[in-house]
């Protein structure tokens, strides 16, 4: 193989990924202008600090992205996928998150009270300092893997006789790599 297919094929493997890994700015905008974006992709967006009272992120794809500070208060997340976003200090009361995938996210010090939580993958987060006040956890897949029992709320009631035997890793080790 010659050089110039070896440089061809580092390019691609290197610079694609890379592409596919980015927000659509197109839908950065149309969130921040209107707080309406499901289904949107959102993934390693910088919306540090932003004002989302009440948006509607239904099924949106915010994985990596920076929402630390911002306050998501009263919004509908429910579906959307946070996996390893960061969340530390953001305002989520009263946030719908039913099905949301959080996985191995950091929620240092965020207000999540009365939150919905219910089947929420919680699984390797950092919930930290994190107010759980009223939340509903009912479902959930708990930061160590195991499920919330039904009645789970402000805190995770662990269901009797169940047993993950892949527990999940810490936010910390999914970002130590």
């Amino acid at each position: 193989m010659g050089l110039g297919v070896r440089i061809s094929i580092v390019i691609v493997l290197c610079v694609v990924p890379c592409i596919s890994a980015a927000f659509n700015e197109k839908d950065v905008s149309k969130l921040l202008a209107s707080k309406e974006c499901a289904w949107c992709d959102l993934r390693n967006a910088n919306l540090s600090g932003a004002q989302l009272t009440g948006a509607n992120l239904q099924r949106a794809i915010l994985s990596g992205a920076d929402l630390s500070g911002a306050d998501l208060s009263g919004a509908d997340l429910s579906g959307a996928t946070l996996t390893r976003a960061d969340l530390s200090g953001a305002d989520l009361s009263s946030a719908y998150l039913v099905g949301t995938t959080l996985r191995g996210a950091r929620l240092f010090h965020t207000n999540l009270s009365g939150a919905k939580l219910e089947k929420a993958n919680l699984a390797g987060t950092d919930l930290s300092q994190a107010t759980l006040k009223g939340a509903r956890l009912s479902g959930a897949q708990w930061t160590d893997g195991t499920k919330c029992a039904e009645d789970s709320v402000g805190e995770c009631k662990k269901e009797k006789g169940l047993f993950d035997p892949k527990p999940a890793r810490s936010w910390k080790e999914l970002h130590d790599k």
